[in-house]
């Protein structure tokens, strides 16, 4: 684990899942490893109520009905769909779903206007099909024919970025529950084992794209992730996160407090200017998420660390917010300006703490681009 830049969670929760394996005698479906209560246990985090020996940590963090939805539909006959905007965690979500269920997270196909049938179904091997021919040892079978094969769950990441092709090619999957591979004269149908269910992941900011067909629709449940606007549960998922980051840069440096509660403030003020924006030029191009947050957190952590003082300041944090979302120029500098001078400015003056340096980190940012 020490010699991957990020571990599948599988990897990286091991230890937690062998031994919710060891204590688990609820029933469990089809070949799954651990039951549907552990599989919550394992996203959610463990409770007093609980009354484990240990501590399961927290690595989701959202409403406990979407996990439990996502965990019956996988249970059941139906392909789950995890749609929501950008950054609301769609995809930490079936990557730890998948670990739980079947211990397997990596049988992912990435949804691009490139991806072809044969990203979804199988392709050959070139130089055994001219050396031997065309049989199963040739073959190539891709994470979804992997996953059937061996009952585990497949993952398909954006799915309204592919062409309807491929998505017509995942309803007779989602259906049928084979794969037919007419090149071969036997062993030409792969059967789906029992535990095979399908992830797949939309961002609701791609409607419009590729639509999804009606076919496909009912082959899915939707599980709909809103964006946390909650500032006690964002600020649980940006420590997280950030705790995380640390650890794998080896980085000693506390956030404090103030700093992440100024964070969460101006990501809830930018939030507010775009819904109350008129048209799509007064709003940032970012979409504000969670994850955005998080990014505008570590740019500033390491920027502190590496060529600062080894220690976050509000100075830092607001240049990161501005490089992190001044994406258009002008359109976005103008509406970060905006956000600086009429909300930011006041509240310094009336309120102090950080938010003089963070408006003076801000105003030399913006100078900076502009």
């Amino acid at each position: 684990m020490s010699d991957m830049l990020r571990a599948p969670a599988e990897i990286k929760y091991a230890e937690e899942l062998d031994w919710l394996e060891s204590i688990d005698d609820n029933p469990k479906p089809f070949s799954w490893r651990l039951s549907p209560k552990m599989v919550r246990l394992f996203v959610l985090g463990s409770e007093r109520s609980d009354g484990l020996d240990r501590e399961i940590s927290q690595k989701w963090y959202g409403d406990r009905s979407f996990v439990e939805r996502s965990i019956v539909t996988l249970a059941s006959d139906r392909g789950l769909l995890l749609i929501g905007d950008p950054g609301t965690g769609k995809s930490w979500l079936a990557e730890l779903l998948s670990a739980a269920i079947c211990r397997n997270s990596t049988l992912v196909v990435q949804g691009t206007a490139g991806t072809t049938e044969d990203h979804i179904k199988y392709s050959w091997n070139v130089s055994m099909v001219i050396a031997k021919g065309q049989s199963r040892e040739s073959m190539i079978p891709s994470p979804i024919m992997t996953a059937m094969e061996s009952g585990a769950i497949g993952r398909f990441e954006e799915l309204t970025r592919s062409t309807s092709d491929v998505q017509d090619a995942l309803i007779s999957i989602l259906s049928e529950k084979y794969i037919s591979v007419p090149e071969l004269d036997s062993e030409n149908i792969v059967f789906a084992e029992p535990g095979f269910s399908i992830i797949a992941t939309a961002n609701s900011r791609d409607r419009g794209v590729n639509d999804l067909s009606s076919a496909l629709k009912r082959r899915f449940n939707f599980v709909r992730i809103p964006v946390v606007t909650n500032k006690k549960s964002e600020a649980e998922i940006v420590r997280f996160r950030t705790e995380e980051l640390l650890r794998r840069h080896q980085i000693e440096l506390d956030v404090p407090p103030t700093l992440l509660d100024v964070l969460l403030q101006s990501f809830a003020d930018l939030r507010a200017s775009a819904a109350a924006a008129g048209s799509d030029d007064e709003k940032l191009e970012s979409a504000l998420s969670t994850a955005e947050q998080i990014g505008v957190l570590e740019d500033a952590i390491l920027h502190g660390n590496f060529f600062g003082e080894r220690a976050l300041t509000a100075h830092t944090l607001a240049s990161s917010l501005v490089g992190s979302l001044a994406r258009r120029e002008p359109e976005d500098l103008a509406i970060l300006n905006k956000y600086l001078h009429g909300v930011v400015e006041p509240r310094s003056k009336e309120e102090g703490g950080s938010w003089p340096e963070f408006l003076e980190g801000g105003r030399d940012a913006i100078a900076t681009l502009s």
